[in-house]
């Protein structure tokens, strides 16, 4: 093992490859750390350009190239490292030499800094991923001349850095939430403390959500009809002004992440823009509710025992936005831990990770459809009380369990809840994300849907095509499982498509008959009893009158009644 206590003390290099961007970090035998620059930046953009003459440019060579041709452009060569081969231009290339040449140029500047020393390198990979996957990553780190990569899973290198660089009491048994907010993906994990080290108890997350979505939001936010030329580019002018905007956008994001306010500049039309970081706030929260959201799941799921949380520990560039540590001590009433560079935690963590280390021969957990859960016997064993009750369904240890299609939500890769998308490479094919075909961690059982969340955008910013319509719903944040068998070496059992169903005819409407209104009965005595209503209403206030103007004229009530009664004997020829 390298770098073991009872030896000499060697260089070493952590190597965080992102899918996104890439970063580095070197560890002198005294024990002094820090991060490799490429040009001037800690951040290494994964991103790659083919030249037509078949040459690879890599970081922001490539993206600056990108805006001459976008269809010879790929900007997250992690995304398909389970498709082969990707057509760049009018040429076919492995993944692995698209990876191969990000990690050489990592490779270089380590010279360039250090000078010619061969370091012990780390690099770090989902905890999800599948021993084919790892043993490419290992095999493009070879060919880029890191040799001998030892390969350590991302939050398992985020928590170590947590107890032994930040210096947190982390005991035996007890459990760190990674809260991982990179530019392009997110990911939530619950890491357990054994005798050992760490292990991934659980890991959550979207392939779909990260910081470059609130850089959406914002163009999207400012956006004016005098944009257009800049939003759909038909020229290389434009196509740098859009990129220019982008980076400003970005750059004013960050600035706002320590002050109140942040002006930029929109080239092509000399417009200053003023942002405030209340602004930004309301334009990031749908994207950080769907972050805590997926972490409070993770956190139920786990059904941890009281005082067994460590901390939680945000990483990833995007985390630095302090709304994503308040809404998260709102929701889970422990105040999250972030350190000024968060995008350096993975890198550096690797390297002091030697009891974690991944094998490229035997499978590790791997994406589990939609809900990515992952279950380390060494790490539940450990925690004994964390296990799940007898009464919950467990499945044999041999068995995989898929997860019906008919409830999963599609789910797009490359799509959030925020406004239309923008795309700044259209032409190049970047939205592939499947599940590793060598991950043994069974399906999960849901019990019920959640809500699914609105149509979401595209996150990377567009170089030539215009606006994307709405996307389809993206998946749900979470599910509650039942229940997380662990398997040997049996791979996820993938559900057939369900059997075509004939649509059956709807059924021919029937006109109601009519219905007949019923008779009217007694009418003619109701007309009566009106006729005799009337009348009354008629003769008592004539009789009142009659019998006052008789009084009048001095005859008595009893007088002036009879003359009444004689008088209407008289109009109706009744009296004899």
């Amino acid at each position: 093992m390298a770098n073991d206590p009872g030896g000499p003390k060697r260089h070493a290099l952590g190597v965080d490859f992102g899918t996104s961007n890439t970063v580095a970090v070197a560890r002198w035998p005294d024990g002094r750390a820090r991060p490799i620059l490429v040009d001037g930046s800690p951040l290494l953009p994964s991103a790659v350009y083919a030249e037509p003459g078949g040459q690879l440019n890599v970081g922001r060579d490539a993206v600056h190239s990108a805006r001459l041709d976008p269809a010879r452009f790929e900007p997250n060569p992690k995304r398909r490292i389970d498709d082969g081969t990707v057509l760049l231009g009018d040429q076919e290339f492995p993944i692995v030499d698209l990876i191969s040449a990000v990690l050489a140029r990592v490779a270089e500047e380590w010279h360039r800094a250090v000078g010619p020393v061969l370091p012990d390198v780390t690099l770090t990979c989902p905890a999800t991923w599948g021993a084919a996957r790892r043993t490419l990553l290992a095999e493009a780190a070879a060919r880029a001349g890191l040799e001998r990569p030892r390969l350590v899973a991302e939050p398992v290198a985020a928590a170590t850095y947590f107890a032994e660089v930040l210096g947190r009491d982390v005991p035996i048994g007890s459990v760190v939430v990674v809260h991982d907010f990179g530019a392009g993906t997110f990911d939530a994990s619950v890491v357990a403390r054994t005798a050992s080290g760490f292990e991934v108890l659980a890991v959550d997350g979207r392939d779909d959500i990260g910081g470059l979505d609130i850089d959406a939001a914002i163009v999207e936010h400012l956006r004016t009809d005098e944009w257009q030329r800049i939003l759909e580019p038909t020229t290389i002018e434009e196509r740098r002004a859009r990129r220019q905007l982008w980076d400003d956008v970005r750059i004013a994001k960050e600035r706002l992440s320590r002050a109140q306010s942040a002006d930029f500049v929109v080239p092509l039309l000399d417009t200053e823009v003023h942002l405030t970081r209340d602004e930004l706030e309301k334009l990031a929260r749908p994207v950080l509710d769907q972050t805590v959201r997926i972490t409070q799941g993770l956190l139920r799921w786990a059904d941890l025992p009281e005082g067994r949380l460590a901390g939680v520990f945000l990483v990833g560039g995007a985390s630095r936005i302090p709304l994503v540590a308040t809404l998260l001590h709102r929701e889970l009433g422990e105040a999250p831990v972030v350190i000024e560079q968060p995008e350096l935690v993975v890198a550096e963590g690797s390297i002091l990770a030697d009891a974690a280390l991944l094998t490229t021969g035997a499978a590790a957990p791997g994406p589990t459809a939609e809900l990515r859960l992952v279950s380390t016997g060494r790490a539940e064993s450990s925690l004994g009380t964390m296990e799940k009750a007898d009464s919950d369904p467990v499945p044999d240890e041999s068995e995989t369990v898929p997860v019906p299609r008919s409830i999963v939500a599609q789910h797009i890769p490359g799509t959030t809840g925020l406004q239309p998308a923008v795309d700044p490479w259209p032409d190049a094919d970047h939205g592939h994300w499947v599940p590793d075909p060598q991950a043994t961690v069974a399906t999960p059982r849901f019990e019920a849907l959640p809500p699914v969340h609105p149509p979401p955008p595209d996150r990377t910013p567009s170089g030539s095509r215009p606006m994307s319509p709405a996307r389809p719903p993206a998946r749900p944040v979470s599910a509650p499982p039942q229940a997380v068998p662990r398997t040997r070496s049996q791979p996820v059992t993938p559900m057939p498509p369900p059997a075509r169903v004939a649509k059956a005819k709807p059924p021919a409407r029937v006109k109601a008959p009519k219905q007949r209104r019923p008779r009217r009965r007694g009418g003619f005595g109701r007309f009566l009893k009106l006729m005799f209503s009337f009348a009354v209403m008629i003769a008592v206030p004539v009789a009142a009158a009659v019998l006052a103007y008789g009084y009048g004229n001095g005859d008595s009530i009893e007088e002036s009644a009879r003359n009444l009664v004689r008088d209407i004997l008289d109009i109706t020829g009744m009296r004899e």
